[in-house]
Parts: C-alpha cells; sequence; structure tokens
C-alpha cells in the first residue's frame, strides 16, 4: 500500500500543546485507567488515522496517562455498518465514518453527498463548519450519537476508467461503475446515464482488475493508497461530490465521562481534524503527481452539463423530496438554488 508521508514527515507531525496536561492530572491522581476503542476504515498510513493517533497520545498527555484511546484501522472493527451498530450499542467508543453511511439512520446526514453541491472546499467548510453541519449533528444527537464539531476531511470524489476518459455525461452511457452502497450516489449514476455496480472497496481492486466494472469513483487519496492506478487507465477529475467523515461517539458513554476526559477528546479531536483536512490537501497534490508519473491520464471536465442532467432528469427534486425542505434549504444558502 502507498505510503502518503515518509517517516521524517510523520515526526513533523507530531501534536503540540500541553495547556491541559496540568489539571487533568491533578483531577486524575486517584482515578481508575479508562481504555477507549476508536474505529475507522481508513488505512493505517491516511492522514485520518494518522491525526487520530497523535490525538490519542495527547489524551493520554493530557490525561496523565490514565486515558488509553486504541485506534483501530483499515475496518479492523468491522465494515462500517457494523462499526455503527456497535457504537449505538456502545461496543466501541468512537470512530469516523461518512455522512453518507448514517443516512438509513438520519436521512440528513447524506445531504452533503448531494450531486454537483460544493463546487469548493470554501464552500465545503462554511457550510460543514457552519449551519448545515450543525443541523446534521443535532439529528445525530436524537439518535444517541455525539458528533465532535469538526469532521474530517474525505476529499472530493472522480472517476476512474479503465476503457476511457470521462468528458461528458454521454462517456458515462452504459458504463459499469463501482459504486458504495449509498442510495444517494447510485441514483446519481443511474440518472447520468450509468450501470452503477455496488462493491465492496476490500474487493474493488480485483473487480476492476478482471473488468467486473469498468471504473470506480474515490477520492485521490484512496486511488493512490488502494493502487487502483494499477488497473485504470484514466483518472476524470469530475469532483461529482464531497465526501467527510463525522467523528462521533456514543453519546451516553461520553456523557458518562469525566468532564476533563471530555474536554481533553474534544479539543484534540478538533485540532485533529483540522491539521487532518490540511494534510488530504497536500495528499491530493501530491497524488496526482504521483500518477501522472505512473502513466494514468487526468482531465478535468466541466461539471455544468452533469449538474444540468441531473436538473433536468428531476434528481435534485426527487431528494429534495426525501431530505425535506428545511435541510435543503440550509444545503442550498451555500451551494444556490440546486432543485
Amino acid at each position: 500500500m502507498a505510503k502518503l508521508f515518509t517517516r521524517r514527515q510523520f515526526g513533523a507531525l507530531a501534536a503540540g500543546g500541553m495547556a491541559l496536561a496540568l489539571p487533568v492530572r491533578r483531577a486524575f491522581a486517584q482515578s481508575a485507567a479508562i481504555r477507549l476503542k476508536y474505529g475507522t476504515a481508513f488505512p493505517a498510513d491516511h492522514p485520518g488515522t494518522v491525526r487520530i493517533k497523535e490525538a490519542a497520545e495527547a489524551i493520554r498527555r493530557d490525561t496523565g496517562g490514565k486515558v488509553d484511546l486504541q485506534v483501530y484501522p483499515n475496518s479492523q472493527l468491522g465494515s462500517e455498518p457494523d462499526m455503527i451498530s456497535q457504537t449505538l450499542a456502545g461496543a466501541i467508543d468512537f470512530m469516523s465514518t461518512a455522512g453518507t453511511n448514517l443516512q438509513t439512520r438520519v436521512p440528513a446526514a447524506s445531504i452533503n453527498g448531494v450531486a454537483y453541491a460544493f463546487k469548493d472546499y470554501a464552500t465545503v467548510w462554511a457550510a460543514m463548519d457552519g449551519a448545515l453541519g450543525a443541523y446534521v449533528r443535532a439529528a445525530l444527537a436524537r439518535v444517541n450519537l455525539h458528533v465532535f464539531e469538526k469532521c474530517l476531511d474525505n476529499g472530493y470524489r472522480h472517476i476512474t476508467s479503465s476503457v476511457r476518459p470521462v468528458n461528458t455525461p454521454a462517456d458515462l452511457k452504459g458504463f459499469k461503475i463501482r459504486v458504495p452502497a449509498i442510495p444517494l450516489w447510485v441514483a446519481m449514476f443511474k440518472t447520468l446515464g450509468a450501470s452503477p455496480t455496488v462493491i465492496p472497496f476490500a474487493d474493488l481492486y480485483s473487480a476492476l482488475q478482471t473488468r467486473v466494472v469498468d471504473g470506480q469513483e474515490t477520492p485521490l487519496s484512496l486511488i493512490r493508497s488502494g493502487k487502483l492506478y494499477e488497473v485504470q487507465k484514466y483518472c476524470s477529475l469530475t469532483g461529482h461530490t464531497w465526501d467527510g467523515h463525522f467523528i462521533f461517539g456514543n453519546a451516553k458513554k461520553f456523557q458518562a465521562l469525566p468532564r476533563e476526559v471530555q474536554a481533553s477528546l474534544t479539543t484534540r479531536f478538533t485540532a485533529a481534524a483540522l491539521k487532518q483536512r490540511e494534510d488530504i490537501a497536500r495528499a491530493d497534490v501530491d497524488a496526482q503527481g504521483e500518477m501522472v508519473r505512473l502513466g494514468i491520464t487526468f482531465n478535468r471536465p466541466d461539471p455544468a452539463p452533469f449538474r444540468q442532467l441531473l436538473q433536468r432528469e428531476g434528481f435534485y427534486t426527487a431528494w429534495r423530496q426525501k431530505f425535506g425542505d428545511e435541510p435543503w434549504r440550509m444545503l442550498e444558502q451555500y451551494t444556490g438554488p440546486l432543485a
């Protein structure tokens, strides 16, 4: 698996700041150790894992070694739906996953995944760190999930192909594309004329290698870490949707922790998310440069024809009805009119 950073770079990423250390140590002088589990589907070398591991070390320092947050990458604790169930049951303390994976429990959680909604990162973070993110976090709180304020960046999703670059919607006609089991994205590609097939990410490389599908769509960092460039020829920078990971835990278990621990977790997870966003911005540039050297051909399609087709075919109108008027209006405060 391709590494996102060198060992020297890992060292440079160490978390700073000890402001919480002394008061928290005093509070924990007589307490027993607290062991917590954090699960993620991100690979071990992904910034979404690296930064949370740094946060775990900082939390250990803050609490004088009394809190041991163990981080399990690569879906070691189960698939993302499995980990969500375990978190709700209290078997896992914290995890991160895309809002689209929470859609079956809280429909509004996936609204950031609407096709061609966010034109750039300035719009993404204005929405997710602003009123739209607050609305989703409040909705998730009603199902006993404590969601931390800052989410991780999983990047804009792009299309790779073994048969042809995607320049216009016509290039997707009959195109066999792997998608995750996200109804919003399956519907998007069907509307665009493609033939979407749901395949787990763990099986994606072999599916591309054996031509079960012609292509797939993921962020650049996952295209590189999954070595999908070995079995694809083209990468079209469609940026058709932005994908982010909420950091959350079982609300009752979080609220039962000492306040000093809650404060440390909140401070350190927030810092980790902000640093990780910067990491992804650099990693995307590095990933594209590396894949160009490895022979992948890149192109950047105009998003307007794709968005216009989705509007014309009623995609946005249908999903406005599914999400509801209130969250949709909130989304459009940042994106402009969609439906």
